[in-house]
């Protein structure tokens, strides 16, 4: 008997795949997302000062994804705050994890075993928005490969993507948390599903829809649980990322080389300058200590000039007197 008949994989996927994300996935979602912004550093400063900035802030943590893909298809990007009913969904638990008296909303999701059941919750509404980009992309661009990713990717990783905008919302500049530059895991998760959706759709990937969203939805929620419990930041794709990236990345490079060359001559240099500023500071020291010697000649003609001198004075008095 096959083995995915046994475990009802085909029932399974079609479950998942008809599951509705509202009212109860959104909720998780937005709760996750609101807590994440209330972590950053300043964030509770901020929501004191400006609640508006506070609220702004929160709206693009939830609603990140659908604002940068619709401008990237040349969309209205308010668009997704059209949706009033998720909008005041978003802005209820926005102000009770920030505002709630004696911070009981904040204190009761915190706690490890509600915090996973709410980020795994998360990570399905994850597969929804990167299907739901690539999906978008496909209805207008039919053989757009690169832009069925791309807009799968800002769709289900917006709110990191355009993590900088978020930022100067709340007068934070740090451009070097670029997401480019340095890509976070939530990041290269829905960048890899991405990928697998838009070859599903294009027919390069012989998979039915609702398995490879099965697949990919148990993927990332056990992985994400995985990484909550052990409390490790590392992705399961390290050691594949190192791999390529020393293969294809990490050849000779002459201005790797050239830097290389004046690093080190800048520090032969400023070695030399250190051993001859202090050579002349021990010979300025060696010559202020030191007194300079007289010889017995020197001295017995100083005497002599001093006998001389006093009968020559003595006579020069007797004149004057005289």
């Amino acid at each position: 008997m096959d083995l995915l008949s046994v475990l009802h994989f085909d029932e399974l996927s079609h479950g998942l795949a008809n599951l509705s994300m509202f009212p109860f996935f959104d909720m998780a979602h937005y709760i996750v997302s609101v807590m994440a912004l209330r972590e950053q550093p300043g964030a509770l400063e901020v929501s004191r000062v400006s609640p508006l900035a506070c609220w702004f802030s929160s709206m693009l943590f939830c609603f990140g994804g659908a604002v940068l893909s619709g401008i990237m298809l040349a969309e209205p990007p308010v668009a997704p705050l059209s949706n009033s009913t998720g909008v005041l969904l978003a802005s209820v638990i926005w102000y009770l994890v920030f505002y709630c008296p004696m911070d009981l909303v904040y204190a009761c999701a915190s706690p490890l075993p509600l915090r996973l059941v709410l980020s795994g919750m998360k990570e399905v509404t994850r597969t929804w928005k990167v299907l739901g980009g690539v999906t978008q992309a496909h209805s207008k661009y039919k053989d757009g490969l690169l832009v069925m990713i791309a807009i799968g990717w800002a769709r289900g990783a917006g709110g990191g993507l355009i993590s900088n905008f978020e930022q100067l919302v709340r007068g934070v500049w740090k451009p070097e948390t670029n997401e480019l530059l340095k890509m976070s895991y939530p990041t290269k998760i829905t960048l890899i599903g991405a990928v697998l959706f838009a070859l599903q759709q294009t027919h390069y990937l012989p998979l039915q829809k609702h398995h490879l969203m099965f697949i990919y939805t148990v993927f990332i929620v056990v992985n994400k649980s995985r990484m909550m419990l052990t409390g490790s930041s590392t992705s399961p794709f390290a050691t594949i990322e190192s791999a390529l990236y020393k293969t294809l990345f990490a050849g000779y490079s002459p201005y790797a080389a050239l830097t290389s060359e004046v690093k080190s001559a800048c520090i032969d240099n400023s070695s030399m300058n250190k051993t001859t500023t202090a050579t002349k500071e021990s010979g300025e020291n060696g010559s202020s200590g030191q007194q300079t010697p007289t010889s017995p000649a020197t001295g017995q003609s100083s005497s002599l000039e001093a006998k001389e001198e006093s009968p020559n004075a003595a006579a020069t008095n007797c004149k004057k007197t005289n």
